[in-house]
């Protein structure tokens, strides 16, 4: 077998939810190649084929990729998905968007969202918010697969992968990207963080979340998550939104405060290596996958926490 990993990348460096996304591509087993699409990505590429497992990185390099558009990437890798029997990229917004384009292109079911591979042809993916576990056989010829990284540790450095160029498709011009706006901040990137202090709508308004988790955030080292309540409600962008409808996490430590844990919240942080919930009420739902409660005023109880750290 001979996998296709579909990179994520900045055009210098590889993001990491490919990491794991070629973690799990070591346990389906066989060669692995990694897709790296862009524009003057030559040390995106170089950084793929120092990943440990990779064996190919096949590298295309054109303007009309500069910003990784669905559409003009979908039709690269079917052009050249002959001789793969998986497809696989992160389950993040890039290969959400991406990969059901593959898979309907390729006439075969896309398989979504793993968490564990069983065998070359069977997955496991979380179904109901994660309250249940679903084992996926697939017969298509070729698996084109989401994977979702708190799923798979990331593949480490090592490798030695030989780089190709590959020829770059036509420009569809199907889409044109009209601009970016980047949340610049110096705390860690959510996805990514190994702490993070995530605030919902007890918190009131956005001057309360900023005025109690900046302080405590900032002593941790920790990222600043939210709620979908909280980022509706129009506390902070919704970049900063954990849960089924945001970002999946699993930090070594996550704490949630003013959160009351509705169903679509724990799917997107109920995997945290710890959990701590501040809630001042005893039957939030929170504290049902919380591993220490505290059951307190958190106007009170955060910015005490706070003043106790160094």
């Amino acid at each position: 077998m001979t996998i296709l990993v579909i990179a994520e990348h900045d055009h210098v460096s590889i993001k990491s939810a490919t990491l794991n996304t070629i973690g799990a591509a070591t346990k389906i087993g066989g060669d692995i190649d990694v897709l790296v699409a862009g524009n003057a990505c030559a040390a995106a590429a170089q950084a793929a084929a120092m990943i440990d497992g990779v064996a190919r990185v096949r590298v295309a390099d054109a303007t009309h990729y500069a910003d990784q558009s669905a559409e003009n990437v979908a039709a690269l890798v079917v052009a050249h998905a002959g001789g793969y029997s998986h497809v696989l990229a992160p389950a993040t917004t890039f290969g959400k968007n991406l990969l059901p384009r593959v898979a309907a292109l390729l006439n075969v079911a896309q398989i979504s969202d793993i968490v564990a591979v069983e065998s070359g042809d069977t997955f496991i993916r979380p179904i109901y918010a994660g309250n249940a576990l679903a084992t996926v056989r697939s017969r298509d010829a070729v698996k084109v697969i989401t994977v979702r990284s708190t799923g798979f540790e990331p593949a480490g450095a090592g490798g030695g992968g030989i780089v190709e160029a590959l020829p770059a498709g036509a420009d569809l011009g199907l889409s044109r990207l009209i601009g970016r706006e980047l949340t610049k901040s110096a705390r860690p990137e959510l996805g990514d963080a190994k702490i993070i202090v995530s605030g919902g709508r007890g918190l009131g308004n956005g001057e309360n979340y900023h005025r109690l988790l900046d302080p405590l955030a900032d002593k941790l080292g920790a990222a600043l998550g939210a709620s979908r309540a909280a980022v509706d409600a129009g506390f902070v962008p919704n970049d900063y939104q954990v849960g089924q409808t945001g970002k999946i996490v699993a930090p070594e430590l996550y704490i949630a405060v003013g959160i009351s844990g509705a169903i679509q919240h724990l799917a997107g942080m109920k995997d945290s290596k710890v959990i701590v919930a501040i809630n001042k009420d005893t039957d939030a739902p929170i504290f049902q996958v919380a591993d220490y409660g505290l059951v307190a005023d958190l106007f009170e109880a955060v910015p005490e926490i706070t003043g106790l750290l160094a």
